[in-house]
Formats: structure tokens, C-alpha cells, sequence
């Protein structure tokens, strides 16, 4: 298992601004010290991918950025995001990945209806 070190700086981000620093510092000594978790790095190499893949997909950066680490290292990608679907490499659910029943959240959102426009 890999987590990227992007997806790490979302983590402290979001759980630093809810001030849980000491939380946070328990995950990365459970999930990337003592765990088994590697953890992943692209550099400015690989910024042409980040780019071609979210022009190739519609990606924004970190989706690109993830998918990206994915592909370098030969990993499936594991995501609620359905978006991946659309690539190369689609991605599994964490209920397939956990063999668990799939929860609503694993589905695709459905698209939202087009606002109907009247004709004079």
C-alpha cells in the first residue's frame, strides 16, 4: 500500500485546520512510521505527466497528481472518485478493495438535470 505525499498534505491540512494536530501525528506514526505504508513522491519530472493527464482526462491537479503516482509505480488506484473510471487504469472502491458490499458513496453521483430553456 502507498499514499502520496500530496494526499498526506491534504490530510494535515484538513485535520490541522479542525485542531486535531495530535490526531494527526498518530496517523503518521500508525500509517507511515510503525505501518506499513510507503509513502510517495513525484518530482519535477514528472510535472509533464501531471499536465498531459489532466488535459487527457479533465483532471484537476490532484487527481492528475494521483493518478500520475499510479502510473509510475504500477498501483491500482483506490478512490470513491469516479473519475478515475474514465482512464486507463480506472480504480477499485474501498469496499472492493476491502471485499465489503459497496455503499451508495461508491457509485457515481448522477449528473445533474440541464435547466430547460423556453421558447418564446
Amino acid at each position: 500500500m502507498a499514499v502520496t505525499e500530496f494526499s498526506l498534505y491534504s490530510i494535515g491540512i484538513n485535520m490541522l485546520r479542525q485542531k486535531l494536530a495530535d490526531r494527526f501525528i498518530e496517523f503518521v506514526d500508525d500509517v507511515l512510521t510503525a505501518g506499513q505504508v510507503r509513502l510517495l513522491r513525484l518530482g519535477l519530472p514528472d510535472m509533464a505527466a501531471i499536465a498531459e493527464a489532466a488535459r487527457r482526462f479533465g483532471f484537476g491537479f490532484d487527481d492528475a497528481y494521483q493518478y500520475v503516482a499510479a502510473e509510475k509505480h504500477d498501483l491500482t488506484l483506490v478512490s470513491f472518485d469516479a473519475d478515475f473510471d474514465r482512464t486507463d487504469r480506472g480504480r477499485k472502491t474501498p469496499a472492493e478493495v476491502l471485499e465489503e458490499p459497496p455503499v451508495a458513496r461508491d457509485k457515481p453521483p448522477p449528473k445533474p438535470a440541464r435547466p430547460r430553456t423556453r421558447k418564446p
